[in-house]
């Protein structure tokens, strides 16, 4: 069921226990499908697309992550009175931790895929992968870019399907709201918050994802009931290259 809550639109699927689905940059509620064909036959599943994604679209003034939190969060005080299993892939997974930290009441688990708890700007690594993100749809448009990262994120033969997907989906992006959002997340951080979150946290990694098990591995030890799976020859979407090793692993930990 489609709706809309301060222009955020966000669609409603199945009856139960809520999960809340968090796209990542450039994405939108569409590339979550195999999850919400899965867990709406049991849970009542939230899935939203985050200011200037999707069908929410562009809105006035500057984008961060504490707005985009603050968004879905208004959504849930709407759609349900229970306390949520929020899940947030990539710049999702960002959104996620905020929520976790600015409004711990409405979150019962969390689960992280390929994500961050931080973006800061003294890295010089950091300050280069965004420039760049900012700056290759400027020179050739988001069709071409897709077409770049669906090389990397499906980079075997038997994924063409898949990287035709996402390159039809990305070039629908409009570039204003995507340099938006790159800016949202330059700076931002909750890294010395982590010991906040009290709920139980799931990290989910990629072998082959741009942030490495290390990293993710450093953040998870800052969590004080977190636990880390990492899926083998897997990579940064892993949601829709291995859908039904995520559903399950979500699962059981929803489940436990």
């Amino acid at each position: 069921m489609p709706k809309n809550k301060s222009e955020i639109y966000y669609e409603v699927f199945g009856t139960g226990q809520p999960i809340l689905l968090i796209h990542g940059l450039g994405s939108s509620i569409l590339d979550w499908e195999k999850q919400i064909n899965y867990f709406s036959r049991s849970f009542k599943i939230i899935a939203a697309d985050l200011r200037g994604h999707g069908k929410t679209g562009s809105i006035e003034g500057d984008y961060s992550i504490v707005a985009f939190s603050y968004d879905l969060a208004e959504i849930l005080c709407d759609e349900t009175e229970d306390r949520v299993t929020v899940i947030g892939i990539s710049m999702g997974g960002m959104v996620a931790f905020q929520m976790a930290v600015d409004y711990p009441c409405l979150v019962d688990k969390l689960i992280i895929i390929n994500s961050f708890v931080e973006m800061p700007m003294d890295n010089k690594a950091n300050r280069k992968a965004l420039r760049l993100r900012k700056l290759i749809p400027k020179l050739i448009g988001m069709k071409a870019m897709g077409k770049i990262i669906a090389k990397k994120v499906f980079p075997y033969k038997h994924q063409s399907e898949l990287r035709k997907l996402m390159i039809k989906r990305w070039a629908k992006n409009n570039i204003k709201d995507y340099i938006k959002s790159v800016n949202a997340m330059a700076g931002w951080t909750v890294k010395n918050q982590l010991d906040k979150i009290q709920r139980p946290v799931l990290i989910i990694g990629s072998e082959f994802d741009y942030i490495s098990t290390e990293e993710k591995k450093k953040y998870t030890q800052l969590l004080p009931n977190a636990q880390l799976v990492i899926i083998p020859d897997a990579h940064h979407a892993v949601t829709v290259e291995k859908p039904q090793e995520v559903n399950r692993i979500i699962e059981k930990f929803i489940n436990e």
